[in-house]
């Protein structure tokens, strides 16, 4: 079996409560490792689908962006803040912002 841990999505930054710390996930390892060692509560409905669906990212049975949303769901089911982490270059070359903003 292949298990392809690096796959990366679009990052999301996680505001963990117990220690205070803030995660930034980008690829599947990252958030394997975030839910088994890191996450408040092991026994929210979605904290186990989102473990389900890594697991199952990891093998190659779903998209790593379908993991990300399960992601999501197991973050507001456990009061985790959770955001969009925008990356430099995808602010670059939009006319429709601000010019300090695109730098």
């Amino acid at each position: 079996m292949c298990w392809n841990t690096s796959s990366a999505f679009a990052p999301v930054g996680l505001a963990l409560p117990r220690p205070a710390t803030r995660k930034i996930v980008r690829t599947l390892g990252d958030a394997a490792r975030i839910l088994m060692k890191d996450w408040p509560s092991d026994d929210g409905e979605e904290y186990v689908a989102a473990v389900k669906a890594c697991v199952d990212a990891i093998s190659g049975k779903i998209a790593p962006e379908q993991f990300r949303e399960a992601l999501l769901r197991a973050a507001g089911e456990a009061g985790i803040a959770a955001i969009t982490v925008v990356q430099r270059g995808v602010l670059e070359g939009r006319p429709d912002l601000p010019s300090r903003a695109r730098r």
